[in-house]
């Protein structure tokens, strides 16, 4: 397949990065609730975190680009267990946080524990997964311009991933003990959201 005559200009960075905000939603929406569940979370954790999600985020569209260009068909195959993966990993990340939320229910002063590097990792797939199809709509670009919408799309979503953590840190200290229980209800409704969304 051969690449469009993409230019470097205005249209093609203002795409990418409304590309970005549409594609960091659900990305935003679990960074609110790991900053709910961890209110004492410093920099380099909330820059670990949001890191994770901006790199999954890059590292998706870029997979799909691939894959639309060499096997499209077994990749439109895999397209149809996305919804299914995403549900399965944020619907057992979430029922955790609930069930550990509700073991420390009434002891307010207890913040809820750290996300893991597993679990974290497993919310980075979970939340860009469906990134994989915007393969499709850069199909035609070259190699450079599908790195550069990919890099724009990684650097939005850090961005508002960043503003997720500190929403969720400073309602996370009013809310204490009970702050896990509601970020682990956000995950669960985010894991049926993307289901839903995507299930054909």
């Amino acid at each position: 397949m051969g690449a469009w005559a993409v230019s470097w200009d205005f249209p093609f960075f203002a795409n990418s990065a409304l590309l970005g905000v549409g594609l960091a939603m659900d990305a935003f929406s679990v960074s609110l609730a790991d900053g709910l569940n961890e209110p004492r979370m410093g920099r380099a954790r909330g820059a670990l975190i949001a890191g994770t999600f901006a790199l999954f985020q890059f590292l998706m569209p870029m997979i799909g680009w691939l894959c639309v260009r060499t096997v499209a068909e077994a990749f439109a195959a895999f397209q149809r267990a996305v919804p299914w993966i995403a549900l399965a990993l944020l619907g057992w990340i979430g029922g955790k946080m609930l069930y550990e939320g509700s073991v420390r229910r009434g002891r307010q002063e207890e913040a809820g524990a750290a996300v893991g590097g597993g679990a974290l990792l497993m919310q980075g797939v979970a939340t860009s997964i469906d990134a994989l199809s915007v393969g499709f709509t850069i199909e035609g670009y070259g190699l450079s311009q599908a790195l550069a919408a990919s890099a724009i799309i990684a650097a939005v979503t850090f961005c508002i991933c960043a503003g997720g953590l500190l929403i969720g840190r400073k309602f996370g200290t009013r809310l204490a003990g009970s702050a896990s229980l509601l970020g682990g209800a956000i995950l669960v409704l985010i894991g049926l959201e993307i289901f839903l969304k995507n299930l054909q």
